[in-house]
C-alpha cells in the first residue's frame, strides 16, 4: 500500500478564510471591553483583588486594586478588538482574539475578587477535576468521528461506565475492578452503536440518542431494583486513592494538581498524548484519517474500512467508560440515577470546539471545567451575579463553536456517512 496514496485520501479542501469572522469578533471585543471598563470598573470596590498561589490568603501572587484592574483589563480587551477590526498585526490575529477573551475574564474577576482572594491552586485543581470526564468523553468522540462514526452516545457510555464501576467495584471490593468494569460498560454501548451504524447502516445520530435513553433507563431501573434496596452490598464502591509523587508534588500550584492526584487523571493526560501522537505519527492514525475523510479511496488501497471503524468505536467506548468511572470512583462514593447530568453532551461540545483533535478537545474541556469551577467560586463568595448566568458559559461557547464563529470548525468529510462497499 502506498503511503502517498493514503495521504492523498486524507487531503481536504483548504478552509475558507475567516478573517471577516475575526473582524466581527473584534467588534464584539470592543463592545465587551467598553462594557468591562465602564460597568465592571464602576461596580468594583476600591479594594485589592488578591490572586494567591496557595489555598489560603497567604502568598499572594498578584494583588491589584479591583477598580483599577477592571478598567485596565477592560481597556486591553478593547484594544485587542480594535487591532482585529483595523487589520493590524494580522499574523497575530488568533493571539489577539485569545488575549481579548482572557483580559475580559480578568476584568470580570477583578470586580468579583475585589476585597476577596482567589486561589490559583484551588482554581486549577477544580478545573482539572471538573474537566477530567469531559476530556475522556471528548477523546472517545475523537476516535469515532475521525474514522467517520458520529458518537452522540457518549452520555450513555458515561452512565453505563459509572453504573458498572459502582456495582462491580462494590461487589469485588476493589477500585481497579470497578475501573475495568466501567471500561467494559462503555464498550457495551459502543458495540451496539458500532453494529447498528456500521453493519446495519442506521442513522448514527438517531442511534446515539436512542442509546443514551437506553442507558438512562436500564441504569435507572437497576438502581431502583438492586442498588437502592441494599446500597451497602451493591452501591458503596471504594474511592480511587490519590498518589503523591515526592518532590514533584511540592512544586507551587502545578505540583499539588498534577503530582498529588488520582491515577485516572494521569491516564487521561497520557491518553491525550498517545491519541494525538497515534493520529498524526502512526500507520493506524494515517488509516483512520483516510477512512474518516475518503473511505472509498482508503478501501481501494486495501484498508478495511468497516473493521477500522469497529476498532476505533470500541476503543472510544473504553475511554468513555473510564470517564464514567470518574463519577462513582472519584467524584462521589455511589451511583445515582442520571448522575452524569448531560456531561456526555458537554464532552461532545468540547470535541467540536476542539476541532476534532485530541489537543483541541483537551483545551476545550479545560475551558468548560474552568467555567463550572468559576460558578462554584462565585457562589461561595456570595457574588451578586446569579450562578445560572455563569453556568451558561459552556453552552454559549458551544453555540459559538458549532456556528463556526471562532474559526472554521470542519468535521471529517465522511463523518456520519455509512460506508457501503461497491
Amino acid at each position: 500500500m502506498s503511503t502517498a496514496t493514503v495521504e492523498a485520501a486524507t487531503e481536504v479542501a483548504a478552509p475558507e478564510p475567516f478573517w471577516n469572522r475575526l473582524r466581527r469578533f473584534g467588534v464584539a471585543l470592543i463592545v465587551l471591553g467598553g462594557l468591562a471598563a465602564v460597568l465592571f470598573g464602576s461596580l468594583a470596590p476600591s479594594k485589592d483583588a488578591r490572586f494567591t498561589l496557595t489555598e489560603d490568603a497567604a502568598g499572594a501572587a498578584l494583588s491589584i486594586n479591583g477598580q483599577f484592574g477592571a478598567v485596565l483589563f477592560g481597556v486591553l480587551t478593547l484594544v485587542a478588538g480594535g487591532l482585529l477590526v483595523a487589520g493590524l498585526l494580522k499574523r497575530w490575529s488568533n493571539a489577539l482574539l485569545v488575549i481579548g477573551i482572557v483580559t475580559f475574564v480578568l476584568s470580570f474577576l477583578c470586580w468579583q475578587v475585589a476585597g476577596q482572594f482567589m486561589s490559583l491552586e484551588d482554581t486549577l485543581s477544580g478545573t482539572m477535576d471538573l474537566a477530567l470526564p469531559l476530556v475522556l468523553g471528548a477523546l472517545a468522540g475523537v476516535l469515532g468521528e475521525r474514522s467517520g462514526v458520529v458518537n452522540v452516545a457518549i452520555e450513555g457510555q458515561f452512565l453505563m461506565g459509572a453504573f458498572a464501576g459502582a456495582l462491580i467495584g462494590t461487589m469485588a471490593g476493589s477500585v481497579w475492578a470497578g475501573l475495568i468494569s466501567a471500561a467494559i460498560g462503555g464498550v457495551i454501548i459502543a458495540a451496539i452503536l458500532a453494529v447498528l451504524s456500521i453493519r446495519y447502516l442506521v442513522d448514527q445520530t438517531v442511534v446515539g440518542i436512542v442509546l443514551n435513553l437506553f442507558a438512562l433507563g436500564i441504569t435507572g431501573f437497576l438502581y431502583e431494583r438492586l442498588m437502592q434496596p441494599d446500597a451497602v452490598k451493591y452501591n458503596a464502591p471504594p474511592q480511587m486513592p490519590t498518589v503523591k509523587i515526592p518532590g514533584l508534588a511540592d512544586i507551587p500550584v502545578l505540583g499539588p494538581v498534577f503530582f498529588d492526584a488520582t491515577p485516572l487523571l494521569w491516564i487521561a493526560l497520557i491518553l491525550v498524548a498517545v491519541i494525538h501522537f497515534g493520529l498524526n505519527r502512526t500507520r493506524w492514525g494515517l488509516r483512520t484519517r483516510a477512512v474518516g475523510e475518503h473511505p472509498t479511496a482508503a478501501d481501494t488501497v486495501g484498508i478495511r474500512v468497516r473493521g477500522l471503524r469497529y476498532l476505533n468505536v470500541l476503543l472510544g467506548g473504553v475511554v468513555a467508560g473510564l470517564g464514567g468511572a470518574y463519577f462513582t470512583l472519584v467524584a462521589t462514593g455511589s451511583f445515582t440515577k442520571n448522575m452524569t447530568a448531560g456531561a456526555g453532551f458537554i464532552a461532545l461540545a468540547a470535541l467540536i470546539f476542539g476541532r476534532y483533535t485530541p489537543i483541541g478537545a483537551f483545551g476545550a474541556a479545560l475551558f468548560f471545567g474552568f467555567a463550572q469551577k468559576l460558578a462554584f467560586y462565585l457562589s461561595a463568595i456570595n457574588s451578586p451575579v446569579p450562578n445560572q448566568f455563569l453556568s451558561m458559559l459552556p453552552y454559549l461557547a458551544t453555540i459559538i463553536a458549532v456556528a463556526g464563529l471562532v474559526g472554521r470548525v470542519r468535521a471529517p468529510a465522511a463523518d456520519g456517512l455509512p460506508y457501503v462497499k461497491s
